[in-house]
């Protein structure tokens, strides 16, 4: 068992604080500036900070910690400049699957942003997001009803989360969730690097009919420190090239469909 498998599935709220300030100081921090920022003891981040270690999040030196390199994810706009052709095709590929009329769930991915752009043509849909970028493309437009979770707004990617969103999200069922992943692992399945994310991932998955998975395929192979949900939640996995061998076996051992974009959906 590696240590992503260990990973428990809630964290607590000042664990997340930790991380998110870790994250907009570039990575690391000394443990009194975490103090000082969280209003709390040296003592209080410190035993957080263990439980964080034990996890394999982050390492803690002489008077500091720093987020292991695999938790890092650059900010969204960054994202959007990775793979575009691949992230291009994919959402092409996923708007072909979406009716006019259809209620849809959007998460906080640059995949999904682009998914977004590429529903712009259908009309009269009912989208739940938690994300900016998404509700910036199809609110206003053709019909589209667009319902945006609450909370305060983050600074790296226009996202919204915690109880607050989450609470707002258990108000709906829809049709389809279209979630994005920042590793696809043949051991793991699909993995985020963001615990706020990932709980808010899972409620969506939970509220949907039929679940999709978004993955470039530079994330093949890759790991993060978050396993979402086990890999049997999902449906379908929609793609840009045909994924190596394991991840192929792990997705038909899961029952979950493979769609690459470009390619004819065998139904």
């Amino acid at each position: 068992m590696t240590d992503v498998d260990q990973l428990p599935i809630h964290s607590n709220h000042r664990e997340r604080e930790i991380l998110e300030e870790l994250r907009l100081a570039g990575g690391a921090s000394r443990i009194q500036f975490l103090a000082d920022r969280l209003a709390v003891s040296e003592e209080t981040i410190r035993r957080n900070i263990r439980t964080l270690e034990a996890n394999g999040l982050v390492t803690k030196v002489h008077g500091g910690v720093h987020i292991k390199d695999s938790v890092i994810e650059q900010p969204l706009h960054f994202r959007m400049n990775e793979n575009p052709e691949a992230k291009r095709l994919i959402a092409a590929s996923v708007a072909s699957m979406i009716e006019n009329g259809d209620t849809l769930f959007l998460d906080i991915g640059s995949t999904t942003a682009f998914i977004a752009v590429a529903l712009q043509k259908h009309q009269n849909l009912f989208i739940v997001t938690n994300a900016v970028s998404v509700a910036h493309a199809l609110a206003t437009r053709n019909g589209n009803r667009v319902f945006f979770a609450g909370g305060e707004l983050r600074t790296h990617d226009g996202g919204a989360f915690g109880m607050e969103a989450i609470n707002f999200l258990r108000r709906f069922s829809v049709r389809h969730a279209i979630l994005s992943v920042g590793a696809v692992n043949a051991t793991s399945g699909f993995m985020l690097h963001d615990l706020e994310e990932a709980e808010y991932s899972r409620e969506a998955a939970r509220r949907a009919e039929n679940r999709i998975i978004v993955a470039d395929s530079k994330k093949f192979g890759r790991s993060a420190p978050i396993i979402i949900d086990d890999p049997s939640t999902y449906d379908v996995m929609v793609t840009d090239d045909q994924p190596p061998g394991d991840i192929q076996a792990m997705l038909a051992r899961n029952e979950i469909e493979l769609v690459v974009a470009g390619q004819k959906r065998l139904d």
